[in-house]
């Protein structure tokens, strides 16, 4: 009785392994994503004890999951007290996967911008701004430019407010607060009527700026997802004259430069 017992309860370990085992290995995986993008932007690290407020786990599972990650290299240590930050293998993977993306997305940059003859910028969100990583300058005289590398707000450009329709409200306003600094008279400096103009965003998927970032300056807006699921945006600034005449088409062209982008990042994936 007993050796049969055995086998039956062999049998049970077997069939229930390959269900158990790999939704563990799971867990970790998403505790471990978790850990690290609490960390995104935490020059001076975070103590263990943050790290598990933050991430709403167990202060002795942080410390498992962290002393793994520092094995790896993922996390270094940030002070003498024990706070940890991201270490130069996560910042050397975000590195190329961000210098990947960029010469994945530059042939439809190039090609939006041939077909509109304006400027075509990327950009990612950093907290509360965004960050150019690229730019296509369009060939019209009358030109839009930026530097790669410089900031702009979210709550008056394009690719900022397509970023924010992406969040719920709340969300929005913890980011933001309730006011916003005003860069021209055409600004939305409350969040309520920022939050109407994001219902729109919504329902469309392309965010506008009516010259509320730049008198004489509007844009249109998108955003995507990189490979690592970091949202990028894809905008296309435009002296106001001209954007007002062509929106319908620099919307659509914009719309079409997404759909494109991401029906290849899908075909890589596969």
């Amino acid at each position: 009785m007993k050796a049969v017992g055995g086998r039956t309860s062999d049998k049970g370990v077997a069939k229930s392994q390959p269900q158990t085992q790999p939704q563990s290995q799971v867990q970790v995986i998403a505790r471990a994503a978790a850990i690290l993008r609490a960390l995104e932007d935490e020059a001076a690290g975070l103590s263990l004890g943050q790290i598990a407020q933050r991430v709403n786990l167990a202060r002795s599972t942080v410390q498992r999951i962290v002393a793994a990650l520092e094995a790896e290299k993922f996390l270094i240590a940030a002070s003498p007290n024990g706070r940890v930050r991201l270490g130069p293998t996560i910042l050397r993977l975000a590195a190329s996967a961000r210098t990947d993306f960029v010469a994945v997305a530059r042939p439809y940059l190039t090609q939006l911008s041939r077909e509109l003859k304006e400027t075509v910028d990327l950009s990612v969100v950093k907290k509360d701004h965004l960050v150019f990583i690229d730019q296509v300058i369009g060939s019209q005289r009358l030109r839009t430019v930026s530097a790669v590398g410089e900031t702009f707000p979210l709550h008056c450009t394009a690719n900022g407010k397509a970023y924010l329709a992406t969040l719920d409200n709340a969300a929005i306003a913890e980011l933001l607060g309730t006011s916003f600094e005003p860069r021209t008279p055409r600004t939305l400096t409350r969040l309520d009527d920022l939050l109407r103009d994001l219902k729109s965003v919504r329902r469309s998927g392309v965010a506008i700026d009516r010259e509320e970032h730049a008198l004489g300056i509007c844009a249109a807006g998108i955003v995507t997802r990189d490979p690592a699921g970091n949202i990028v945006a894809i905008s296309v600034p435009v002296p106001a004259q001209r954007f007002y005449k062509h929106q319908r088409t620099i919307v659509a062209r914009l719309l079409a430069t997404k759909e494109a982008l991401e029906r290849h990042l899908l075909a890589e994936a596969a």
